[in-house]
């Protein structure tokens, strides 16, 4: 392809409200174009990286046999409300009426397109199990659409949806999918982590995130740099930590005036902070109902709130006033486990499980309890609730855990039979009995990876393609295209590059400055330059790396077999 030919419109100008290195080089390089609050039109070079990435996505996903569908973007509100789901997703799902007035909505994703694709057209045991995927456009109606194409709401996924007779059929397919998974952005070549992760609003009993490795990353993943364990903040654990403190006499109330904080309890006390417990107390909000939780953890741990919503099962958690505090029977800042109003439920962390020696509020305004027992506790819920921390020990080799950023650029699930079940898709089994789908899920962020692979490979100057993603591979710059000799050399090694299948543009703009063209080529990000200037008359050309932006002189007649030395 020539320059001249090309629709490229770059630009010098940074917008106001792109902050992030994607979202400011992929608009001033001219890939991609603003239409609306995080809506995006991809332009010619946009669409050449998109349809890379998705030319590979689909490869290893047909390798892996799964079967190609394409559903439909708009799809009937009643397949969410069979399954359970048109209340739960919230406003992100954006609904309208035809002008039957039947309701719609924009697929967010297609868990019920895809059952209803299958139910009664697989009958039996022995058609499973069955992979359907699509690489298709996706709505959210995301409250604050920012980063570009990093959170979008209008963007390109391809989501997969297996079917299976057995849970272990199921964990063979989920192995099988992280595997392919890792083989797609390995290619892609991108620094990448698979980390465990909370199911959110998919559901299942099982997930697992695919974040590339970046400090512009939204998502905190917690990692061990001695062994491959790594999960997302939401879902991460660690060893259990141990404390040996004793009970020194009989459960006491004592009177604690103004200490409210753990701070001031452990001080006022003389005891660790580890030693005490900490009341979080919450409103958690039901698609019929709000209901005030309080969540139990050791003083110096922090709730962490997916793990809080989860143990109680909420769609959300949500902050609650003092007066609302007064207006349930407790007391804040002296909030405690034991004696609690009968109609508040609780849930205590496991760390703390049938500790002794604690101190804790007493439920009574200027009291705290001490020498107390957890093991006295009648009908008590238990559950991993605590954030980790960096340093926390790795619960599988004990290594120090680390914090990093990462990109979530893919997600794969255990779903089971949560949409089947809802939806009523069965198949017989061996022995003729009816039984739902087992059922997985797996997502990739095609349009969200053209981002994450510039957030990984850019300098001040602009994008760094990889080899697999760059919209072309080499970018023949006639210095002055006005110079018949120079236009002449640039024309044979374009003809010569593309003879070999190699991927070449060729600037062939005649009116743009030998500095202007350059400008475009460190923006754009091809990986190499072939520059044909100034030692022409000696017989030579200029190759430029553009991760390193070394130069090296290279003979004319030499320079396309080091160009496919170099794009091995």
């Amino acid at each position: 392809m020539k320059f001249s030919k090309l629709f490229i419109p770059t630009t010098k100008e940074t917008p106001n409200d792109a902050t992030l290195p994607s979202h400011q080089f992929l608009l001033r390089g001219g890939f991609i174009a603003q239409t609306g609050a995080g809506i995006y039109d991809f332009m010619p070079l946009g669409k050449i990286v998109l349809d890379k990435i998705r030319a590979i996505v689909k490869e290893e996903m047909d390798n892996a046999g799964a079967n190609e569908v394409q559903f439909g973007f708009v799809t009937p509100l009643s397949l969410w409300e069979e399954s359970g789901r048109a209340n739960t997703m919230g406003h992100e799902m954006l609904r309208f009426k035809d002008r039957k007035n039947t309701n719609f909505v924009l697929s967010p994703t297609n868990e019920e397109s895809v059952v209803n694709m299958v139910k009664n057209r697989i009958t039996s045991y022995k058609d499973l199990p069955v992979h359907l995927y699509q690489i298709n456009t996706k709505f959210r109606d995301e409250a604050r659409p920012r980063f570009g194409l990093m959170r979008g709401r209008e963007f390109l996924m391809k989501d997969g949806y297996s079917f299976h007779s057995s849970e272990e059929d199921l964990v063979r397919e989920f192995n099988l999918m992280e595997a392919t998974y890792k083989k797609v952005y390995t290619r892609l070549g991108l620094d990448f982590r698979v980390v465990a992760a909370d199911s959110g609003a998919i559901g299942g009993s099982g997930s697992k995130e695919f974040h590339v490795l970046a400090d512009s990353g939204e998502d905190t993943i917690v990692v061990c740099p001695d062994c491959e364990y790594g999960a997302n903040i939401e879902a991460a654990n660690r060893k259990a930590r141990s404390f040996d403190y004793s009970v020194c006499g009989e459960l006491t109330k004592v009177e604690t005036v103004d200490t409210k904080t753990i701070e001031e309890v452990a001080t006022f006390l003389n005891i660790p902070k580890s030693q005490t417990i900490k009341a979080v107390i919450k409103k958690a909000i039901y698609e019929d109902k709000t209901q005030i939780v309080v969540f139990f953890v050791r003083g110096d741990d922090e709730l962490e709130e997916t793990k809080a919503c989860n143990s109680v099962n909420a769609l959300e958690l949500d902050e609650i006033s003092e007066n609302e505090i007064i207006e349930a029977g407790l007391v804040a800042g002296y909030c405690g486990p034991f004696d609690l109003p009968s109609n508040i439920t609780f849930v205590i962390d496991n760390e703390i499980k049938d500790a002794k020696g604690m101190a804790c509020g007493a439920n009574e305004i200027n009291y705290h309890l001490i020498n107390t027992d957890l093991s006295t506790l009648k009908d008590v819920k238990y559950y991993d609730l605590v954030a980790v921390q960096e340093n926390d020990s790795c619960s599988c080799c004990g290594g120090a855990l680390k914090y990093t950023k990462g990109i979530e650029a893919g997600h794969i699930f255990q779903l089971g039979t949560r949409y089947s079940s809802a939806m009523n898709a069965n198949f017989l089994d061996e022995n003729g009995k009816a039984k739902p789908f087992i059922m997985g899920c797996y997502g990739i962020g095609v349009s969200r990876l053209v981002a994450a692979v510039i957030e990984q490979n850019h300098d001040d100057k602009g994008c760094i393609w990889t080899k697999e993603t760059a919209p072309f591979m080499v970018d023949i710059i006639v210095s002055n295209s006005k110079r018949e000799e120079e236009a002449q050399a640039g024309e044979k090694i374009y003809e010569d590059l593309k003879a070999a299948g190699v991927q070449v543009l060729l600037d062939d703009r005649i009116n743009a400055r030998f500095g202007f063209k350059m400008g475009d080529f460190e923006l754009i990000g091809f990986p190499y330059a072939i520059i044909i200037g100034k030692r022409l008359s000696e017989g030579f050309v200029e190759i430029v790396d553009r991760k390193t932006l070394e130069k090296t002189d290279v003979k004319i007649e030499t320079v396309v077999s080091k160009i496919l030395e170099l794009i091995k």
